[in-house]
């Protein structure tokens, strides 16, 4: 494992990670959907929360 790391030099490492306009994709659109599925998710969990308030508080 040691020497995997080794070989693979610190430039390696850089390149592999900055960002490469025609194949990935833009930041601001992993941003934007990154708010969209938190939103989704507390959506989801707020209705969750408000069917079982109503049941309890109804049933």
């Amino acid at each position: 494992m040691a020497e995997a790391q080794k070989r693979l030099s610190h430039t390696t490492l850089k390149r592999r990670q900055r960002f490469h306009p025609k194949r990935d994709v833009r930041p601001a659109v992993l941003a934007k959907a990154n708010r969209l599925v938190i939103s989704a998710a507390a959506f989801i969990g707020l209705s969750f929360l408000t069917i079982v308030i109503l049941q309890a508080v109804l049933g």
